[in-house]
């Protein structure tokens, strides 16, 4: 199988796992936003999950990453080293957990007052379970990219969304409110971290026979450069949960309800792409070690422009149709929400060129370049919080989000135009093209936007949307029906 068919076929698993993953994140948002919880118990929710994701950091510490990297480069260079790097990153990792979960454990209560509201302590104290199977329930979902088995990578992810779903709705219906529904969180990573450590051990640590000896250094160098990865990803923390304990911790559960849920609907736009950037990424570190660059550049301006032609588009009608799509879908205690979903649209477009990039650089081993610019723009993120949530209220979380997540994608794309040398003039006028046919798009919306009065007329303002851009696409010459056709089939 050639590179493009691999590349296709992880696409295809990885986009049918996001698919049963976002699918069964979107019914559980409708089923608690709009039947089990108020917007209270909402807010109440996805602030422990947020603080958590917080903690989460610290038992994580970008070792997953970091062994992905590694167990990418040795699958190629010497595939008996891989258990080794197994074994070494579980241990590290359960050292790891059992420091912050007995942390946490002690200090939970403490923490709750701290952030000013000590009905937040029994989410933390079951916290700790819920940080255990998380980090593991990821960790296998990592490294399978690394190993570019995407297959089995989607397979837990789709595990994890879907048993999530049953577990939380069946909690809550069983009387338990929103800690039954934290609960059903934990039970469903806990399900897909079992099934996802028992495939790697059969289909990974198991496949090879292990070296006598652990390389010299290798130890030491997967544990260096989980050192950016961490600190990378506690930026990405900092883009996308602190907000939401900010907002919390400043205004009150409402607000973060309102929050929350635009950007659980931005993350459910976002599937395609995220899909793509986890399939494409494994490849350039292994282009790079064959010194293959222009394929890599060639995927890359593929996949840049593909997300585009989808995303500006999609933000743009996401904008347009807000108001009646928040309140008709999710009731209108949620009208709150509106503003903050226009404001997020713009961060759909960042997200989608970030999702294509960040991992793509991490196994181009820029990881510490990417981890400078991010550590920057999340304190910048950060402290824009502070100064514009008090003042604006939830809105001003979704403006620090979108105007820092610019700069750190403008940055993003310099060093991947210095690794790869992406040709600028061919980009710039596909871009070009797709406003055009973004600008034809909301124009057909914005004629029956103010017609919309029910849920059928909302889904075909939708539609109507959609189609226009179809034609618009293919006569363009941008969308490819028979590319299209090889992705569906």
């Amino acid at each position: 199988m050639d590179r493009q068919a691999h590349i296709l076929q992880g696409f295809k698993a990885t986009l049918v796992a996001r698919a049963v993953y976002m699918l069964s994140s979107a019914v559980l948002m409708l089923v608690l936003a709009r039947y089990l919880l108020d917007p209270t118990g909402y807010g109440e929710l996805y602030w422990a999950i947020g603080i958590l994701a917080v903690v989460q950091l610290f038992a994580d510490v970008g070792l997953g990453k970091s062994a992905a990297r590694y167990v990418a480069e040795y699958r190629e260079d010497d595939p008996s080293q891989i258990p080794h790097l197994l074994q070494t990153t579980v241990t590290a990792k359960l050292v790891v957990i059992a420091v912050v979960a007995y942390t946490l454990l002690l200090f939970h209560e403490h923490i709750a007052s701290l952030l000013g509201d000590p009905g937040a302590a029994p989410f933390l104290a079951a916290g700790v379970v819920y940080i255990t199977v998380n980090s593991f329930n990821v960790f296998a979902q990592i490294v399978f990219q690394g190993y570019n088995q995407l297959v089995y990578s989607a397979a837990i992810q789709a595990i994890s969304g879907a048993a999530r779903l049953v577990f939380a709705v069946g909690f809550v219906l069983a009387g338990l409110g929103a800690l039954g529904a934290f609960f059903g969180y934990i039970v469903g990573y806990a399900v897909a971290a079992a099934i996802g450590l028992a495939l790697l051990y059969y289909k990974v640590y198991r496949k090879y026979e292990i070296a006598d000896e652990f390389e010299d250094g290798l130890s030491r160098r997967l544990l260096e450069y989980s050192v950016p990865l961490t600190a990378t990803r506690s930026a990405n923390v900092i883009d996308k949960q602190i907000d939401i304990v900010l907002v919390g911790f400043f205004l009150n559960p409402v607000a973060v309800a309102f929050y929350t849920l635009a950007k659980q609907i931005t993350d459910f736009v976002l599937a395609p792409a995220e899909s793509l950037g986890f399939t494409i990424s494994p490849n350039f570190g292994e282009q790079k070690a064959a010194g293959q660059l222009e394929d890599a550049r060639r995927i890359y301006e593929m996949a840049l422009t593909n997300a585009m032609l989808l995303y500006v588009p999609a933000a743009v009608g996401l904008a347009l149709v807000a108001d009646p799509f928040m309140t008709m879908v999710f009731g209108a205690e949620y009208a709150g929400a509106v503003p903050v979903m226009q404001v997020l649209s713009l961060f759909i477009v960042l997200q989608a060129i970030t999702n294509l990039t960040s991992d793509s650089l991490d196994y181009l081993g820029r990881a510490r370049s990417r981890a400078i610019a991010k550590g920057g723009t999340s304190i910048a993120n950060l402290a824009l919080n502070v100064a514009l949530i008090p003042v604006v209220g939830v809105v001003g979380a979704a403006i620090a989000t979108v105007a820092t997540h610019t700069v750190y994608v403008l940055v993003n794309l310099y060093i991947v135009h210095s690794e790869l040398s992406l040709h600028l003039r061919p980009l710039a006028r596909s871009l070009g093209r797709i406003c055009g046919i973004t600008g034809g798009m909301a124009g057909a919306v914005l004629l029956v936007t103010p017609l919309i009065s029910n849920l059928v007329m909302l889904a075909g303002a939708i539609a109507l949307g959609v189609v226009t851009w179809g034609v618009l696409a293919v006569a363009s010459g941008l969308l490819d029906l028979q590319q299209v056709q090889s992705v569906v089939t």
